[in-house]
C-alpha cells in the first residue's frame, strides 16, 4: 500500500477516543488550578468511554465497510445496545452529580491560558466530530437515501487539515500565555522570540516551497507553525534552565535535568508537544512531496525515481516451510552511480489460502523512506514492482518515541504532587461531606 494512514473507519474508531481524551488531559489542568470546568471534564471522560465502545461497535458490527472489520459479526448488535445503555447512564450520572460539579471560578479573559486550553478542547472535539461524521455517513446515507455513500480521505483532509493547523498554533500559544489574564507586556515577553522565529521561517521558506495548490499552502503554513511552536517550547526550557543555574549554581545539563524531574507534568508535557510537532512536520512533508511509480520489469531492467536507480536482478522462490512458499524479488538500488542498498520485497503463499501476503521492504533514513512492493510476477520471471518515496516519515516515528518519552516523564509518580492531590480531596470532603460523615 505504501502509506501510514488511510482514514479507514476502524482507524478513525481508534483515533476519536484519543482526541477526546487529549482534550480532557488539557482541560483538567484548569480544574486543578482554578477549580472550574468540572462538568465539562466529566463529560469528556464519559465521552471518551462512549467513543471507545463506539469504536468496538464499528469493528465488530460489519455495518461500515473496512478491511479491518468483522464481516457479518453478530456481536455488533450487543455492542450497539450496550452503547445506548452507557450513553443514558453517563447523562444520568452527570445530572445526578451536578451539585458537586459546580465550579468556583469563571474565565476572566479570552487572553489567558484557561481560554487557550478551552479553544484547544474545541479544536480537538471539532476534529473528533468531523471524523465521527465521516465515519457514520455511509450508514446515514443508506438509511436516508437507500444508497451507501463512502466518505474517503479527500473529505477528511479538506475538513481536518485546517482544524489541525489551528491545533498546532495553539500548542505553541497555550503553555506560554499567562494564567487568568495576559497583559501586553506578558504577551510581548513570551511571544517575541517564537513569533520572530515564525516570521523568519515564513520568509526563508517562501521562495523554497511553491504555493500552487492547497496542499502546498498547507505544507508551508505547517512548517512555519512548527518553527513557531518549537521555538516556544525550547524557550521555556531555556528560561527555566538559566533561572535554575543562577539560583543553585548548577551546570546547564544538571539544571535542565533537575528542573524537568521536579516539574514532571509541565516539562514532560512540553516534550510531548515537541513530539507532536515532529509528527505534524512528517505528515506535511510526506503528503506534499511523496511520489510513487509502478513498473513491469524483465530481469536486468531498471527505472529511476527521485534520484534512485532501481534494477530488477532476479526472482527467488523459497520453500520456507511445508505450508508456506516465499517469492522474493531482488532489487538493486543505486544512487550517484554507486550501489546503495538491496531490497527484497516478497509475496508469501500459504497452502489452503487463495490470498497471498505481501511483505514489503523499506529503506528508512532521516530524510525519506524508499518503500518497495512486489505487486505481481509471471512464469517468465518478469515482475511488477511498486516503489514509493515518502519524505520525512522517520520524523513521524521519532515524534512518536518522543511523545512516549514525554508521557513517561509526565506520568512518573511524584510524592509532592500526590500530597497536593490528597490535600485537595480532603478540602473537597470538608466542603461536601458524605451522608455517612454527617
Amino acid at each position: 500500500w505504501g502509506g501510514y494512514w488511510a482514514w479507514d473507519p476502524v482507524e478513525n474508531a481508534a483515533f476519536m477516543p484519543l482526541l477526546v481524551a487529549t482534550a480532557y488531559l488539557h482541560s483538567v489542568m484548569i480544574q486543578e488550578k482554578k477549580d472550574m470546568m468540572k462538568v465539562w471534564n466529566m463529560a469528556l471522560v464519559l465521552l471518551t468511554f462512549v467513543m471507545t465502545i463506539f469504536g468496538t461497535f464499528i469493528t465488530r458490527s460489519g455495518l461500515i465497510q473496512s478491511v479491518h472489520t468483522f464481516d457479518e459479526a453478530t456481536l455488533g448488535y450487543y455492542f450497539l445496545a450496550f452503547l445506548f445503555v452507557i450513553i443514558i447512564a453517563c447523562v444520568a450520572l452527570i445530572i445526578w452529580r451536578l451539585p458537586l460539579l459546580k465550579g468556583a471560578n469563571e474565565l476572566d479573559s479570552f487572553l489567558s491560558r484557561e481560554s487557550s486550553f478551552l479553544f484547544n478542547n474545541l479544536v480537538l472535539l471539532g476534529i473528533a466530530f468531523a471524523t465521527f461524521w465521516g465515519t457514520i455517513f455511509p450508514i446515514i446515507s443508506e438509511a436516508v437515501r437507500g444508497v451507501k455513500i463512502t466518505v474517503g480521505p479527500p473529505f477528511y483532509n479538506q475538513v481536518n487539515v485546517p482544524i489541525g493547523l489551528a491545533l498546532l498554533a495553539l500548542i505553541g500559544i497555550g503553555p506560554v500565555i499567562a494564567w487568568r489574564r495576559a497583559t501586553f507586556s506578558n504577551l510581548k515577553k513570551n511571544f517575541l522570540k517564537p513569533v520572530s522565529a515564525g516570521i523568519v521561517a515564513a520568509v526563508v521558506l517562501f521562495p523554497v516551497i511553491p504555493l500552487g495548490n492547497r496542499t502546498e499552502i498547507y505544507t508551508y503554513i505547517t512548517f512555519v507553525l512548527c518553527v513557531f511552536v518549537l521555538t516556544s517550547m525550547f524557550t521555556e526550557f531555556y528560561k527555566g534552565t538559566v533561572s535554575r543555574m543562577g539560583l543553585h549554581d548548577e551546570s546547564a545539563v544538571g539544571a535542565l535535568a533537575t528542573m524537568t524531574w521536579r516539574n514532571k507534568r509541565r516539562y514532560g508535557g512540553y516534550i510531548v508537544h515537541i513530539g507532536v510537532v515532529l509528527i505534524f512536520a512528517g505528515i506535511a512533508g510526506s503528503q506534499a512531496y511523496g511520489t510513487h511509480t509502478e513498473k513491469h520489469l524483465q530481469i536486468g531492467e531498471s527505472f529511476e525515481i527521485r534520484g534512485y536507480t532501481i534494477t530488477y536482478e532476479k526472482l527467488i522462490a523459497v520453500e520456507a516451510t511445508n505450508v508456506k512458499t516465499r517469492i522474493i524479488a531482488q532489487l538493486a538500488v543505486e544512487r550517484d552511480g554507486k550501489r546503495y542498498w538491496t531490497g527484497h520485497p516478497e509475496k508469501e503463499f500459504y497452502k489452503g489460502q487463495n490470498q497471498p501476503v505481501s511483505e514489503v521492504d523499506v529503506l528508512s533514513t532521516w530524510k525519506e523512506d524508499l518503500y518497495m512492493i512486489l505487486a505481481d510476477f509471471r512464469e517468465d520471471e518478469s515482475a511488477t514492482i511498486k516503489v514509493y518515496v515518502n519524505p520525512m516519515v522517520s520524523w513521524m516515528w521519532t515524534g512518536g518515541w518522543i511523545i512516549a518519552f514525554g508521557s513517561m516523564i509526565s506520568m512518573w509518580p511524584d510524592r509532592l504532587e500526590q500530597r497536593r492531590r490528597l490535600d485537595r480531596v480532603r478540602r473537597q470532603e470538608q466542603l461536601f461531606p458524605s451522608p455517612a460523615q454527617e
